[in-house]
């Protein structure tokens, strides 16, 4: 019988394997931008917001942000949704009587979880997509073609990379290593870093930023 490389157990290998194959898929996500957003505004207009406080959560976003992609809400929503439904679960009633019932309140608090989570995000991907179409970088609009047709493909867009990003956090919690969610906000972070660093180094060196 072949010993496992590294001497790792077979479920252990397929379970770094599954993990780093769903942080691909994750990263590939951050590099495709939503539709109707012109590409030279959008290089423009990120250029213009170095070194402000957006590079702090584009770092947290693993770079989706300052490309608006489909993941440009990342898990937040989601993580928004899980402390709201815990702090309901200590004041109402009804939850709280589903906290105690095991397995099958927990899944019914998850399903709430999920719930909070579409609608939050339906909410937050609508008023990106009124912001965005009033932006413009270089003399150029932002979006090329704004109006109903740009925010309900925004919406949908943006709540299905959540709620996509949410799935992708379970499968790796169930089938991959550690806590999925926390794994997708680390790589996010961890991808973000190097472009962080550098844009503090560049404030630094040009003396806009106090060494």
């Amino acid at each position: 019988m072949s010993q496992p490389p590294l001497g790792l157990s077979q479920d252990l290998t397929r379970r770094i394997l599954f993990l780093l194959g769903a942080l691909i898929v994750f990263r590939l996500g951050t590099h495709i931008t939503i539709p109707f957003i012109s590409p030279l505004a959008l290089a423009s207009l990120v250029q213009d917001n170095q070194g402000t406080i957006l590079d702090m959560f584009n770092m947290f976003s693993g770079g989706a942000l300052e490309r608006l992609s489909i993941f440009t809400l990342g898990i937040m929503p989601y993580i928004s949704a899980s402390i709201i439904i815990q702090l309901m679960t200590s004041v109402v009633p009804k939850l709280e009587q589903l906290k105690k019932e095991g397995e099958t309140g927990k899944r019914k608090i998850t399903q709430y979880t999920r719930l909070g989570t579409v609608v939050l995000a339906v909410f937050q991907s609508y008023g990106i997509s009124i912001a965005l179409q009033s932006q413009s970088a270089g003399g150029v609009a932002l979006v090329t073609q704004g109006g109903f047709t740009f925010s309900l493909v925004t919406v949908i867009t943006l709540t299905t990379g959540t709620l996509f990003l949410m799935w992708l956090g379970e499968q790796i919690t169930e089938k991959g290593i550690g806590n999925g969610i926390s794994m997708i906000i680390f790589a996010g972070i961890v991808s973000g870093l190097p472009s962080a660093l550098g844009s503090t180094m560049s404030l630094v060196s040009t003396g806009e930023l106090a060494a």
